[in-house]
């Protein structure tokens, strides 16, 4: 798998920019990704060196769209901690 789809999307939460001051970072993974893959992108995408990796699969929950019942899709998530020290520059505005 190419490290460049494994990152789907970072997540933008008031959880996740909390987190980002503690360096660590949260972002949509490809459901087929590991730990040592998803640390192999952030390092080669953002030029970084991560500590640790976490991983949460995100379940669907029940929704009703137009009055219809359905359900969202399911997700997995990633937490990447970085050194200390270290920062990813396109979360930081620069």
């Amino acid at each position: 798998m190419d490290y460049k789809s494994i990152l789907i999307e970072p997540v933008l939460s008031e959880k996740s920019n909390l987190m980002r001051e503690s360096g660590q970072y949260v972002f949509k993974v490809d459901s087929r990704a590991d730990k040592l893959m998803i640390m192999e992108a952030v390092a080669k995408m953002f030029n970084v060196h991560p500590v640790s990796c976490n991983i949460i699969n995100v379940a669907s929950k029940p929704k009703r769209l137009r009055g219809r019942p359905g359900r969202t899709a399911e997700w997995k998530k990633a937490i990447v901690k970085l050194q200390k020290g270290e920062t990813i520059r396109v979360f930081e505005g620069a």
